[in-house]
């Protein structure tokens, strides 16, 4: 069973079984403890997973954590557990002090049914006060559990996870922010529109004209922009079914036109999501910031360099019923290969690491 069947499983156990759990002790067993061996850890190896491990702040002596993780005799992730039905906003403070005297970088809080994991992207050895990572387990999307799997045994590497980290961070932020301006735009948003759409003083006046209607405007090119994407998915799920195969195509150049469809291109989460399972595939063997990526409207591509002569493989994801990943070799023709999640672009990476190393 790979890892993401496993986490579904999980996610079925937990709804199953949450109306029976009454404790913070039985929440621990029937669910944390479960999540942990998903990770691929042996709860019962105390070289592995110390549970009540002591974490002394100050004065206060035998302050104890739940769960502490080990690799390689250093705690690399602490989990403080509260009962399913408890909300998790009063008690990161707690996870907080634990983690300023651990040497571990990474800390989990959660109540079986959330979990937020965090570290120290703002300030060396404490924690940040929001998670870089946040899911329900009973609704774990795809995307989610990608990341999550590189806080498994055999995949974590702290570097890769602190490099993903910052990148959700930042991403969360503009989200929060673009959506914050589309719902209520402010008289900042407004006015840099409106004073290169009016041709007199940008006054309050004017603003609150233009005010409405940028937000229809930007409502609207949005809609048309998935309408767009909808067709272009549609279309290439017809092409696919008369074309029995692409292998051997040529890597075309992307367009960067000014008058090009590329401009209404949407990169989704999953498209993101499998860049960096890329990368991290590729960290050991080449520097983490030559390998680029550019979207096209049929295709998500990564490139070494952002050079398009570089093409390391193409992602195929917009099906609603197949999905490919394309690897080119050493003539640069792509074979195109199908996969059923992100997590089988895994299945692939001697050939990702083989087209690298063909560049260099």
């Amino acid at each position: 069973m790979d890892f993401k069947d496993q986490v579904k499983l999980l996610s079925e156990r937990v709804s199953k079984l949450k109306g029976n759990i009454h404790t913070e002790e039985a929440t621990k067993n029937a669910i944390i403890m479960p999540f942990i061996q998903a990770l691929g850890y042996d709860v019962f190896d105390p070289t592995e997973v110390v549970p009540e491990y002591i974490c002394d702040i100050g004065t206060k002596k035998g302050e104890k954590i739940d769960y502490a993780i080990f690799k390689e005799g250093q705690a690399i992730i602490l989990v403080e557990c509260k009962h399913w039905k408890q909300k998790l906003d009063i008690h990161d403070g707690q996870l907080l002090r634990y983690f300023h005297v651990s040497h571990a970088k990474f800390g989990v809080l959660t109540n079986g049914l959330i979990f937020r994991f965090y570290t120290d992207l703002v300030e060396p050895n404490k924690m940040d006060e929001k998670p870089f990572l946040e899911f329900n387990i009973e609704d774990i999307k795809e995307g989610q559990i990608e990341k999550l799997k590189d806080f498994h045994k055999n995949y974590f590497d702290p570097e890769n996870i602190y490099t993903s980290a910052f990148e959700l961070k930042t991403t969360s932020i503009l989200r929060q922010l673009v959506q914050a301006e589309l719902q209520d735009p402010t008289d900042e948003f407004v006015r840099y529109f409106a004073k290169q759409a009016h041709s007199s003083i940008v006054n309050a006046k004017v603003l609150e004209y233009y005010r409405p209607l940028i937000k229809r405007t930007f409502t609207s090119l949005i809609n048309d922009t998935l309408n767009d994407r909808l067709k272009s998915a549609i279309t290439n799920e017809e092409d696919e079914r008369e074309k029995p195969s692409t292998a051997g195509e040529q890597p075309a150049l992307i367009s960067l036109d000014s008058n090009s469809k590329e401009k209404e291109v949407i990169t989704t989460e999953e498209e993101l999501e499998a860049f960096y399972v890329i990368r991290s595939i590729l960290r050991p063997h080449i520097e983490i910031k030559r390998v680029t990526h550019r979207d096209a409207l049929s295709y998500f591509a990564v490139f070494l360099d952002d050079n398009n002569r570089k093409p390391i493989c193409r992602l195929y994801l917009n099906s609603s019923t197949k999905r490919y990943i394309g690897i080119f070799g050493e003539d640069k023709k792509e074979a195109k290969i199908e996969i059923s999640s992100l997590d089988d672009i895994y299945e692939h990476q001697e050939k990702l690491i083989s087209t690298v190393a063909m560049y260099s």
